[in-house]
């Protein structure tokens, strides 16, 4: 089988598994894009002597309806995130960030140099895209600006701290933000609250030794988790939340578990987030219910649809990837787009654990 033939035979799965989705929901949706690299591990041979292995295929893909397109062929395409009006895509790729439409047309490169550019995210009114840089791999970031049609870089956040995880006010008039130091006894991250111009650096949080990160918009506060971050089981944390000033510090999830922030619906009401094998959502003024559970030792990321209605959930076990659609209302879970071949070592596909779903107006 070869890569194109694999690639090929992954659309056809997905497209098959699409039928669970109505086809009038992905239009008042928009795509679902992730990233996707698929790879052929059997052993060629010419004339009984073994061929170079083959290399990978993939890219950029979006999936809507009944349909999954590829948008982009270079399996080093990863990261996707939309405009606020759904027309453009920002990625990164080797260590660059592209910005294209929708569709995959109309590609550019937005930046370039030796420089390791990661997590793309637009300005709310599309004109510019924030991104984190820093010199070499495991070396501290920081945050810097380019305009979507290109043009210089600008230094956004700077100096010797890890500054990373920004995150536009709907209004897209400020930009919070995570600052990590490394003191003599561990590391400390906190929230920060800049203006896109630069000016006006405002520390929202001060908690030594306790980490903060995923920073979103919840009405007028700003939501986040808060423990300490880490990928083993000494890992904790709760929801919290500051006003934009930093005053009035509150727990947003109470109760046994921990609880970390996945994303935060456009209208700033609905708070998505994980705790106890499941996903959960909580909306302002009420209490929190279960919306799917999630197995152990499955690894996953969710993001809201634009209206709200809907929950994009990447799930990744040994046997499988997949993106599924949640509906918020009922539960219901159908996938819009699955990869494949559970149990083959020689056929292989990999989802990048980052979704986007496309605003729609």
């Amino acid at each position: 089988m070869s890569h194109r033939t694999l690639i090929s035979s992954l659309l056809a799965l997905a497209a098959a598994a699409a039928l669970a989705i109505p086809a009038a929901a992905s239009a008042r949706t928009g795509a679902i894009v992730f990233s996707m690299v698929s790879e052929d591990h059997r052993v060629y041979e010419s004339e009984g002597e073994p061929l170079p292995p083959k290399a990978p295929e993939g890219g950029l893909f979006a999936a809507r309806g009944r349909q999954l397109n590829q948008l982009t062929e270079n399996p080093a395409d990863a990261e996707p995130t939309f405009s606020a009006d759904g027309r453009t895509i920002a990625f990164s790729r080797d260590g660059d960030v592209f910005a294209m439409r929708a569709d995959g047309s109309g590609l550019r490169r937005l930046t370039s140099g030796s420089e390791l550019d990661s997590r793309p995210q637009i300005a709310p009114n599309g004109r510019s895209v924030v991104f984190e840089r820093r010199a070499a791999v495991a070396e501290p970031r920081d945050l810097y600006t380019v305009r979507t049609n290109g043009g210089p870089v600008h230094v956004l956040v700077g100096g010797s701290a890890d500054q990373h995880e920004a995150s536009f006010a709907p209004d897209g008039r400020s930009i919070v933000f995570v600052r990590t130091i490394e003191p003599a006894e561990g590391s400390a991250s906190d929230v920060f609250r800049i203006l896109p111009s630069g000016r006006k650096k405002r520390r929202l949080t001060r908690t030594g030794g306790i980490d903060e990160w995923a920073p979103r918009n919840l009405g007028s506060r700003v939501v986040f988790s808060r423990g300490l971050r880490a990928a083993d089981e000494s890992g904790y944390a709760d929801v919290y939340s500051v006003r934009w000033d930093g005053r009035k510090l509150r727990r947003v999830i109470a109760g046994v578990g921990s609880s970390y922030v996945d994303d935060v619906s456009r209208d700033g009401r609905t708070l998505l987030f994980h705790r106890d094998k499941g996903l959960w959502l909580k909306r302002l003024g009420h209490g929190g219910r279960l919306l799917v559970p999630i197995e152990d030792g499955v690894e996953f990321s969710a993001v809201f649809a634009s209206d709200g209605k809907k929950v994009a959930l990447y799930r990744s076990t040994e046997e499988r990837q997949s993106v599924a659609v949640v509906d918020v209302k009922s539960g219901r879970v159908g996938y819009p787009a699955a990869t494949a071949y559970p149990g083959d070592e020689d056929l292989s596909s990999e989802i990048g654990p980052r979704i986007a779903w496309q605003p729609v107006r």
